[in-house]
């Protein structure tokens, strides 16, 4: 099995940004979390993250044809982009949708999932250990 993770903005700022919010781990814990998990469960990992719209749409498209599902927090993408949702939708691969916190509890315009729209399942609020959860649901 094959999976890539695609990350959105602000997520390689991890432990910088908004530690309350977010966690006091670093990105490259979580690229450890994932690696770890892929590692341990015999899947082979390819790791993305970009601030740019476009470069997500481009990851997503990439991935068909060449991995069994995709992991992906969208960030802030979550709540604006019809882009990545669509194509999410194009390549039809089974996507889950990872968040860090829990958008439900916090401000309104974080309520809604575009993304969230084409993913197979959603969880949130279990910090980067949420990626873990995320994996192996994936591998069934």
């Amino acid at each position: 099995m094959k999976i890539i993770v695609i990350n959105g903005p602000n997520l390689n700022m991890l432990g910088i940004r908004e530690p309350e919010i977010y966690g006091s781990e670093n990105y490259s814990a979580l690229e450890g979390l994932i690696r770890e998990t892929c590692d341990a469960e015999g899947i082979e990992v390819e790791i993305f993250q970009s601030n740019h719209e476009g470069a997500i749409v481009d990851a997503i498209q990439g991935a068909h044809g060449r991995v069994d599902g995709i992991v992906i927090n969208p960030a802030a993408y979550t709540h604006t982009s019809i882009a990545i949702l669509d194509a999410l939708k194009a390549v039809g691969l089974p996507a889950v949708e990872v968040h860090i916190s829990d958008p439900e509890t916090r401000e309104e315009f974080r309520r809604v999932s575009y993304a969230g729209l084409a993913c197979i399942k959603t969880i949130v609020g279990l910090g980067i250990e949420g990626y873990r959860q995320a994996i192996l649901f994936l591998k069934g």
